[in-house]
């Protein structure tokens, strides 16, 4: 459970960076992470978006931001380039790090990979780097603008096109991009490095990869991305990396002390989460929130409790009838079950025989769908009653309640 904020931050030269700022939802981030985005993308990219909220479901908060003169951010792309780059990352370090927030890992996709490398000393609280399809040399980038690269040069400013998109680049750019010191930052790094690349990336070549591991020392890792394209948008690709970096960061960052252990096979843990109502809902497999609407006083961060009385019943009503059309090869497509709870004074339950006080009820509506006869519909709506939450619901119920010390 995640949420996101927006947090803008003046970069190094007092041009606004606009962000957005992962957090785990209601838990204190035990750690943070920095994102650095490919060469034109921005925060919203597919790797950026997915890789962030992988970590913040980890309890790890991120924030990925437009580089200068990129998406929201202020200031001119033509005057940007990698130095410039490399200064947002540590206005970006700088701003997390009033938060509270200083990043312990850095991660960098394409062009930003290189960037996280550079900016890694500057970042004194960095632990772990993580690039994804990064070049070895800065000056790669420079292929992607094709003949602009002499139309800047003779003009000192120019339009080129990239992916299509049209953007105006000084010779400034040209210029911060050369005679970038990469291998001898690789050699000093001081940080665990993990090189993730695809060795089918027709963008940035694998050898890159090859290059950057091979300056680094240990300890370092690499991990293909096999079958991904170089922006990470084949299926599956950036959920792979994403949970990859995840899991590799793990041993870099501080123990999480708050973690809480999922009950065992049969149980359900519950526990507060923050806020006025909400609540943390584990099963030995499942974790969820529970809470109240805003109309209540709630964040309406989850389902209400009588929310999740109400699919207990509708769920268990809807596989006893799956599971019963299926044991009698009765064509039944699918089951729609609609639950509301009421609460009925006792004059207006001509069922019930205790007097006063109220009664509560709930009212179940099922709807079959297949090409099924009378008889069978009567029979399935018959097996709806015999679900074991309803029965549950219906019979004899005593709970017991135990003060823990």
């Amino acid at each position: 459970m995640i949420k996101t904020e927006k947090f803008s931050f003046a970069g190094a030269n007092g041009q606004m960076l606009d962000g957005r700022l992962e957090l785990p939802l209601y838990d204190r981030p035990r750690a943070a992470a920095l994102f650095a985005h490919c060469f034109t993308c921005g925060k919203q990219s597919r790797a950026a978006t997915r890789i962030a909220s992988a970590l913040a479901k980890q309890g790890i908060a991120v924030l990925r931001f437009d580089f200068t003169g990129l998406g929201s951010s202020e200031g001119e792309f033509a005057n940007a380039g990698f130095v410039s780059n490399i200064d947002d990352l540590t206005a970006a370090a700088s701003a997390m790090r009033g938060r509270g927030l200083a990043p312990t890992l850095l991660i960098g996709h394409s062009l930003g990979g290189a960037a996280v490398i550079a900016a890694a000393s500057g970042i004194p609280e960095c632990k772990a780097v993580a690039t994804l399809g990064a070049p070895f040399d800065t000056t790669h980038v420079f292929h992607q603008l094709g003949d602009g690269v002499e139309r800047v040069e003779a003009e000192g400013e120019a339009d080129v096109s990239i992916a299509g998109r049209s953007f105006r680049v000084a010779k400034g750019f040209l210029e911060q991009g050369r005679n970038q010191p990469q291998a001898e930052r690789l050699a000093n790094l001081g940080r665990a490095l993990l090189v993730m690349h695809s060795p089918t990336d027709d963008l940035v070549g694998i050898d890159n990869a090859s290059h950057i591991f091979l300056a680094a020392k240990h300890p370092k890792s690499f991990v293909a991305l096999d079958g991904a394209d170089h922006l990470l948008t084949t299926e599956g690709s950036a959920e792979y990396a994403a949970v990859t970096i995840a899991a590799w960061a793990e041993r870099y960052l501080p123990a999480d002390e708050d973690v809480q252990l999922m009950p065992t096979e049969g149980t359900v843990s519950v526990s507060t989460a923050g806020g006025k109502f909400a609540q943390w809902v584990r099963t030995s497999h499942h974790v969820f929130i529970s809470d109240e609407p805003e109309s209540f006083g709630g964040n309406d961060d989850g389902p209400t409790p009588y929310d999740l009385l109400l699919a207990s019943l509708g769920t268990c009503t809807s596989m006893t009838i799956k599971m019963y059309a299926d044991r009698k090869k009765i064509p039944l497509e699918r089951v729609s079950v609609e639950l509301e709870h009421t609460r009925n004074h006792q004059e207006d339950c001509a069922d019930c025989d205790k007097e006063g006080g109220q009664i509560q009820a709930i009212d179940r509506s099922i709807t079959l769908f297949g090409d099924l006869t009378d008889e069978q519909r009567a029979k399935l709506i018959e097996i709806a009653d015999k679900c074991p939450v309803h029965r549950t619901l219906e019979g004899e119920l005593h709970i017991h309640t135990t003060a823990v010390e």
